[in-house]
């Protein structure tokens, strides 16, 4: 067990000397927190898996913050992967490469011949890295499968006691993980959507595919979130789809003897009558918004033990909201509303 201080932005010093003693720092990012670790030290990164709970052939992103650190590890960088590092860096785009052999452990790429490498939009973060030395790996700074963090606070409440530090920058913009995309294959394909969609990147390289394929319990992922199950509080969440009745959802709530979680956006809550039993909590005014107000939602009731249902408004799944879909589902593990009315 360790003492977890919390640092400003101001004391990333500090932080980044924990770093460098094989510590490990949860740190804040443009989407969500991530739990940082010397990617070139393979006990501090082993660290991360056991702090977290999460499967070791699960691999981590690197974060970087600049291009040289990339270019120390990457075997290659094609030139269409350096284009999208001009548009969209830094910032929500990870992209996959193919890695110089053995110059990082396979507790980083899970076993693969490739690495993600994310350069984030988080100055603090930058700091911590260039003043570390090193390039950090970042998985979200959470308990393995439950929302992902966007507060320190969030951090504190899984990692506390549990690692050395949290870099707290107040509320992360974002809110979704970033955009993983697979440049080591000749076809680039979107692994993970995040708040850089299909579309903003075939707008600088053409063509692109997204992965609809679901990771067999003897295959390894090549990018997080793919495999287990992620994101999902203690109650089960049920997505309300947009062509779904709001009046249902109020009915069936109002029947409730017990109380239900409700996130909306204040449209919708502003549209219905709620019962007593309707715990709302308001996703904003769109997509982006919900985006960035989703976890802490689902963090929310999960501290809320008498609640074991959450209703949750989802979206049409494109642009950001291919992201904010991705994320909803997993945490309702792919239950809607509708399958409740039909049970």
């Amino acid at each position: 067990m360790v003492k977890t201080v919390i640092f400003q932005p101001a004391e990333v010093k500090q932080a980044a000397k924990l770093i460098q003693a094989g510590q490990l720092v949860a740190f804040p990012t443009e989407t969500v927190y991530g739990l940082g670790a010397d990617a070139t030290n393979e006990e501090a990164v082993k660290q991360v898996y056991l702090a977290k709970g999460r499967p070791s052939d699960n691999p981590l992103i690197v974060h970087v913050s600049s291009l040289a650190m990339v270019e120390h590890f990457a075997a290659e960088i094609p030139a269409k992967a350096k284009q999208l590092m001009d548009r969209f860096w830094p910032g929500s785009l990870t992209i996959i490469l193919r890695v110089k052999p053995g110059i990082l452990s396979k507790t980083v790429t899970g076993g693969l011949d490739t690495v993600a490498f994310r350069f984030p939009d988080c100055q603090p973060t930058l700091d911590l890295i260039s003043q570390a030395g090193v390039p950090i790996v970042g998985p979200s700074a959470n308990t393995s499968g439950k929302p992902s963090p966007t507060t320190a606070n969030h951090v504190y409440h899984d990692l506390n006691n549990k690692i050395a530090g949290i870099i707290d920058n107040g509320p992360t913009r974002v809110g979704v993980e970033s955009t993983v995309l697979d440049m080591s294959t000749s076809q680039p394909v979107i692994l993970r959507p995040g708040a850089v969609t299909k579309q903003d990147i075939e707008g600088v390289i053409g063509s692109i595919d997204i992965n609809h394929h679901q990771v067999k319990q003897d295959e390894v992922p090549k990018a997080p979130g793919m495999k287990y199950k992620h994101y999902a509080p203690n109650a089960q969440v049920y997505i309300v789809d947009p062509a779904d009745d709001w009046g249902e959802v109020a009915a069936v709530i109002a029947q409730s003897k017990e109380q239900v979680g409700l996130m909306a956006t204040d449209q919708v809550l502003h549209a219905h009558v709620w019962s007593v039993q309707a715990d709302q909590f308001s996703l904003g005014t769109g997509v982006q918004e919900a985006s960035a107000h989703l976890f802490e939602g689902l963090r929310d009731f999960d501290n809320q033990e008498e609640i074991h249902q959450i209703f949750c408004q989802g979206f049409e799944p494109t642009g950001l909201g291919a992201a904010y879909m991705n994320r909803l589902n997993k945490s309702a593990g792919g239950a809607h509303f509708r399958d409740l009315l039909n049970k």
